[in-house]
């Protein structure tokens, strides 16, 4: 197992130079495989000297083990530990701060009473000002109930806000949104629907996040049916989004074409269902989807749930049957969004010569990613410490800041098809290769791109008036 900076410990530690030399203690550090990222001298007053170092450890246990063997170093006194992931999350995330000024009476008249109700009055008789004078131009909601928090399952509200405050930090650093994690202690999909249908004047969007499948659908679906705002299911369509994203490069490294290529998607759930939806949209003709009784037809669908049903009706051409092992079997692609370790190398190695494998299943990915690139030409994961890190943060910000700025009603597929195309297109084809078919998702191209790949998509597509222009003044008073 490997250090990681999800793991980042610091210790402050009282050293005396006559009874230890601090090179010592380092190596006393990196030899329980510890990646020391700094130290500091916090007081010096000899003999005695106080270090603060900061390093990467493997998990909790190796952090604890390590103050252990600190403390039993002669001449060493552990004043203190500190897990540098909790540090960043003491008191939240994120914070609202005013955008007016509030400096004087003058300001608090125009921003509060008596002033504010001009622009209340003036929203209540045209309800479209809310987009240009509340917060609702630009602040999404982040909505879940915990019950599918990748890597983690159903844990809850309350644990689950840590990843929605997480969510809002993307949002606002990468796309330049505002987002508030609503998390909602029920499972009841009516519920859930009604809560959000309630809470929706208040926002320019909703972004569900980590609601369990089947429920997920159906949420999603009457949201948008029922909601004049874009209601978006990053567990989904993200993930769909930037998958088309990669493969579309990949393809182009590999000289295929989407309509040919045999694609084998595991995982067909929330992600798997829409990444299949989205591929098609794009042009895919041969994709075969398999759940944990294998691959889906619709030969076999009595007593399927109807999102599942639609898949096996409308994928799988051929006909094939048997283990995802089996349907390996000279396919061009491989998609996994499933779980870890469920692949060999040699399974790989049955695919198409240039075969392209997406192994995305967090943190431990369905196959070996270094198995994976002995026979097949592109491999990506989900991950940051490999090549081609397929992560839904390219797609997310961008999205919701082309739909806000252009106030668009709803996401068509038309819209996930075109931010995906933009992700893609950020990389120039010269630049593009086995290890670079995806942009990086520092890369700040991208949310600009994505952001107005969705703009003028509306007003090719949908003939909505980008940003339409209202009279801010009083038009009854």
């Amino acid at each position: 197992m490997y250090v990681s900076p999800s793991y980042t410990a610091s210790y402050r530690l009282l050293v005396n130079e006559e009874k230890i030399r601090v090179a010592d203690v380092v190596a006393a550090i990196t030899g329980t495989g510890a990646g020391i990222k700094g130290l500091d001298i916090a007081e010096a007053e000899a003999p005695r000297i106080i270090i603060d170092v900061t390093c990467d450890v493997r998990d909790t246990e190796h952090r604890r083990s390590l103050a252990v063997l600190l403390e039993d170093l002669r001449g060493i006194t552990v004043k203190s530990v500190a897990d540098q992931t909790f540090l960043d999350h003491v008191g939240g995330k994120i914070e609202i701060t005013p955008r007016t000024p509030l400096r004087n009476r003058d300001d608090l008249s125009r921003v509060y009473t008596p002033g504010v109700a001009r622009v209340c009055r003036s929203i209540h008789d045209n309800p479209s000002k809310a987009h240009i004078l509340t917060m609702k131009a630009n602040t999404i909601a982040v909505v879940s109930d915990g019950t599918a928090v990748l890597g983690l399952g159903d844990i809850g509200p309350e644990a689950a806000l840590p990843v929605m405050e997480g969510k809002a930090v993307l949002f606002k650093h990468f796309g330049g949104v505002d987002a508030i994690p609503v998390v909602l202690d029920t499972k009841d999909t009516e519920e859930i629907i009604s809560i959000v249908k309630a809470i929706a004047p208040a926002y320019g969007g909703i972004n569900l996040e980590d609601i369990s499948a089947p429920r997920c659908f159906e949420i999603e679906e009457r949201l948008r049916k029922e909601l004049d705002i874009p209601v978006f299911h990053d567990d989904q369509h993200g993930t769909a989004i930037v998958v088309l994203a990669a493969l579309l490069n990949g393809l182009k490294v590999t000289g295929k074409k989407i309509e040919d290529v045999r694609i084998v998607v595991s995982g067909v759930g929330a992600a798997g269902s829409a990444i299949i939806k989205l591929l098609q949209a794009q042009g895919a003709q041969d994709i075969v989807g398999y759940g944990r009784d294998g691959a889906l037809s619709a030969d076999n669908t009595e007593g399927m749930h109807p999102s599942r049903k639609w898949l096996a009706e409308n994928t799988n051409p051929r006909r094939v049957k048997g283990s995802l092992q089996e349907g390996l079997k000279d396919a061009d692609v491989f998609i996994g969004v499933s779980q870890g370790n469920i692949l060999t190398g040699d399974d790989i190695a049955q695919m198409a010569p240039g075969a392209i494998v997406f192994a995305l299943a967090n943190p431990t990915p369905e196959v070996p990613p270094q198995d994976a690139a002995k026979t097949a030409k592109i491999v990506a994961t989900g991950r940051s410490d490999f090549p081609n890190q397929i992560n839904n943060v390219l797609a997310f910000p961008g999205l919701f800041r082309g739909l806000l700025d252009a106030r668009v009603p709803e996401i068509t597929t038309e819209v996930l098809r075109v931010a995906a195309e933009a992700i893609a297109g950020v990389i120039e084809p010269e630049e593009l290769s086995e290890n670079y078919i995806i942009p990086g998702v520092f890369d700040d191209r991208v949310a600009r791109a994505v952001s107005k790949a969705v703009r003028k998509s509306v007003a090719d597509f949908e003939q909505i008036e980008v940003v339409p222009q209202i009279d801010l003044g009083d038009h009854t008073v």
